[in-house]
């Protein structure tokens, strides 16, 4: 297996997240007295191979330098852009390609990652020498719907759950590769959900990494209830 001494991790954190019906970004709610973008820092900056955290900020960020880690020396800030590959994208442009030739990305709103299961994923993508992503795979039966005139949806079909996954971060691949591939599918306009949607617009491969599910992204107010069990149950483990 190849190894590298360290990783830098690129954790977009521009949204404002409007699905938590709440009076602030959703990364800046709180779980157990510190922001759920603190406990996400926190968990990546605690890991081993993990250097550095370039933080891509909304522009007109207000909340971040109340943080209990805003003054951390490994947190390197950049301005986010108005959708998340364009927050990634200027924090690729912040990373030494030959200093750290491998780049995660990071949801700020995943704040129960697991060290095992970055390390898993850094380890299997040096391994093959390949990119990657950790992810679940779906376990329900898989509906597609159909939207009618008045607005109320329908099963348009049924949707074989085998070889379907659940995209989970972090997300891991060379970083002058996930830099290139970005900006070329920003150039032709393609739809870029997440790093691997632009490595795959490119005909590259990603591996899939079974992961925890533990790990949540809060989406909504509900979430963030879930998400203070993962982490008291890690804490307790």
């Amino acid at each position: 297996m190849k190894s590298i001494d360290k990783v830098i991790v690129i954790v977009p954190a521009a949204g404002v997240g409007k699905r938590m019906q709440a009076n602030c970004p959703k990364q800046y709610l709180t779980i157990n007295g510190e922001s759920v973008l603190t406990h996400t820092l926190t968990r990546l900056l605690s890991h081993p191979l993990i250097a550095k955290v370039v933080l891509a900020l909304g522009a007109d960020d207000q909340y971040f330098s109340d943080t209990s880690i805003a003054t951390h020396p490994d947190i390197i800030r950049v301005i986010g852009g108005n959708e998340r590959v364009d927050s990634v994208l200027n924090g690729l442009k912040e990373v030494n390609n030959k200093e750290f030739p491998w780049v995660l990305v990071h949801d700020a709103a995943r704040p129960c990652v697991t060290h095992h299961d970055i390390s898993q994923l850094i380890s299997q993508c040096l391994e093959n020498d390949c990119g990657g992503i950790l992810a679940t795979p779906v376990r329900d039966t898989m509906k597609r719907g159909l939207v009618q005139s008045d607005n109320h949806r329908i099963i348009s079909n049924t949707v074989e759950r085998e070889e379907l996954w659940h995209a989970l971060t972090p997300q891991m691949y060379k970083s002058e590769e996930l830099t290139h591939a970005i900006e070329q599918g920003l150039s032709e306009a393609r739809k870029i959900t997440d790093e691997a949607s632009a490595i795959e617009l490119q005909g590259l491969p990603s591996l899939l990494v079974p992961a925890s599910s533990d790990n949540i992204k809060i989406t909504h107010p509900d979430d963030l209830a879930l998400a203070e069990f993962y982490l008291t149950k890690q804490a307790n483990n």
